[in-house]
């Protein structure tokens, strides 16, 4: 059996070993093999071919892992549009009672609506958003 065909396959059995044990270890070991496939493939020997192994592990363990971790950190839902606005601070520009009134939420001019027992608010007071029904910011101070 060709060397090439052994680091072939044995790149394959850490890439699914990779994707059993989401480790982000042996995932950059497996394309570590896959490059000394390439280079045994070329007719490198054997010193040859455990050179780029170890170089290639290392390389891609450094670089890659990092990467991969960071992105486990990331926050598994960004909210956007109306949702982000839940929880902003906003100021008051007309009264805000159960009826109505207007509120400056970032930058912008929202009408707003006191939620049900929160009260009213003049202008200059700082409100909280706590639900945005269509177009109008229900607040709470």
């Amino acid at each position: 059996m060709p060397d090439w065909l052994i680091w072939l396959i044995g790149s394959g059995a850490l890439a699914v070993g990779e994707i059993s044990t989401v480790a982000f270890i042996l995932g950059p070991i497996a394309l570590a093999a896959l490059a000394t496939a390439g280079v045994a493939a070329l007719g490198a020997g054997l010193v040859g071919q455990l050179a780029v192994f170890i170089v290639a592990s290392i390389a891609s363990v450094a670089v890659v892992r990092p990467i991969a971790k960071r992105h486990l950190r990331t926050p598994p839902k960004i909210r956007t549009g109306v949702a982000a606005l839940i929880g902003e601070s906003a100021v008051v520009l007309e009264r805000v009672d159960l009826n109505g009134g207007q509120v400056k939420l970032r930058g912008e001019i929202w009408s707003a609506r006191a939620l049900e027992g929160a009260g009213t608010f003049d202008p200059g007071d700082h409100v909280r958003v706590v639900e945005i029904s269509g177009a109008t910011a229900i607040v709470m101070g």
